[in-house]
């Protein structure tokens, strides 16, 4: 199954709830109240479209009941729409520009939305550690620092007061990535505890703070010298894991021009989810991302931090 955007335009909102549901429930309709395939659709002029009965604890419910579209008051249909514009562009999609695209009434109601698909996006099917060689980075993102007169020019790179994201990406595989407070061996090395196998061989470039972390696996840690000009010795090289950190980057400058620290790992479970499914269509792409829809929905208030 697959669900582009030129697609989903086509569809009246029957039809997109129809298809949500297909998507949701594969085999069937499946109580969210006490999980019982035992389901009558009510199909009666006074019921709303959508509402099943369960035959076994008799509560009544729709496809939206226990997602990230419940309670909702955007139709469907407005829901995939912005699943498929989200899951096709590749740098991400400003929340102004989603509002202008879908015609939605206010940035609010478009920002929440964003936050509410890249929630999905973050509940990755994938399960376990990275395996195989495994590329490792840091990168600082946040504007470009101005030098104050009479100040000493601000500091790029280490030691600058940016935002530090680290990520780990699985050569050919996925990738994953995450904010950190410090760019220490102790905060460094527990996240690649965490998401890489020791069996691995651990690719990084010479910062001293991977050294410890490095000596611990099995498939060698192996490094490039970033400072002497050296981007690949052999099999050695961070490229892919610089490479995503590009998309991120250019993401951030290019569409979104700012990015707060209480919401970049939303945005960087956005990226990551486009890279690891790299490899399959726009649609396909765009109903595995509704397919992270299921469980508790986020509030407007939990990503504002009240």
């Amino acid at each position: 199954m697959s669900l582009t955007l030129n697609e989903v335009c086509k569809l009246t909102e029957d039809e997109a709830r129809e298809i949500f549901e297909r998507i949701r429930w594969p085999s069937g309709p499946v109580c969210p109240h006490c999980s019982s395939s035992e389901a009558t659709k009510l199909e009666g002029e006074a019921h709303r479209s959508g509402l099943y009965k369960c035959r076994s604890c008799e509560k009544q419910f729709t496809a939206t009941v226990n997602t990230l579209l419940e309670d909702s008051h955007l139709p469907i249909r407005t829901w995939l729409m912005a699943f498929a514009i989200l899951c096709s562009s590749k740098k991400g999609v400003s929340a102004l520009q989603l509002q202008r695209q879908l015609g939605l009434g206010s940035y609010r109601t478009a920002w929440h939305l964003c936050h509410r698909i890249r929630s999905a996006m973050g509940k990755e099917p994938f399960a376990g550690l990275l395996k195989g060689t495994v590329e490792v980075d840091e990168t600082y993102v946040g504007g470009k620092p101005r030098q104050k007169h009479g100040q000493p020019k601000p500091k790029k790179g280490r030691g600058t007061k940016k935002v530090a994201v680290i990520a780990l990406v699985e050569r050919g595989g996925q990738a994953r990535a995450h904010k950190v407070e410090r760019v220490d061996a102790k905060t460094l090395g527990k996240a690649i505890r965490d998401n890489v196998d020791r069996r691995s061989s651990l690719m990084t470039d010479r910062f001293g703070s991977y050294a410890d972390i490095g000596s611990t696996f099995f498939g060698g840690h192996h490094t490039v010298d970033h400072g002497k000009g050296e981007y690949v010795r052999g099999d050695a090289s961070t490229n892919e894991v610089e490479s995503y950190f590009a998309l991120l980057k250019r993401g951030i400058v290019g569409s979104f021009h700012h990015v707060s620290k209480q919401h970049l790992d939303r945005y960087c479970d956005e990226f990551s989810f486009r890279w690891n499914y790299r490899g399959i269509t726009d649609g396909e792409r765009t109903i595995a991302a509704i397919n992270g829809v299921e469980g508790k929905r986020l509030m407007y208030r939990d990503p504002i931090g009240k």
